[in-house]
């Protein structure tokens, strides 16, 4: 499965370009891996670098950056991947329990 679309791509905003603009961002693309709790939400891209800018749930949840090239490498049990949720619809950050969670919502 390919991780990014092209109209994925279009969408996301640059990394960086929402800092100080909106405190309810919208997720625009969540990653997951099959075989544990890990979930990568992202809200910018730099496709030069190939460097999000999201939500990360795994051991912790935090906000950060994480690499393209990174969750196209990693592989599970069997050679699992890392996949793209093909349900997933853009979201404010406020509509997303992961977040929510951080936010020290619910």
């Amino acid at each position: 499965m390919k991780l990014l679309t092209k109209e994925i791509l279009e969408r996301l905003p640059a990394l960086g370009s929402l800092d100080g603009v909106d405190d309810d961002p919208v997720v625009q693309v969540k990653f997951f891996t099959p075989w544990s709790n890990w979930t990568w939400l992202a809200i910018e891209f730099d496709p030069k670098t190939g460097i999000f800018f999201g939500l990360v749930s795994g051991f912790e949840l935090e906000w950060g950056n994480f690499s393209l090239a990174e969750l196209e490498e990693v592989r599970g049990p069997g050679g699992l991947r890392i996949e793209r949720d093909l349900y997933f619809e853009p979201k404010r950050v406020s509509l997303i329990p992961e977040a929510l969670r951080v936010a020290g919502g619910a």
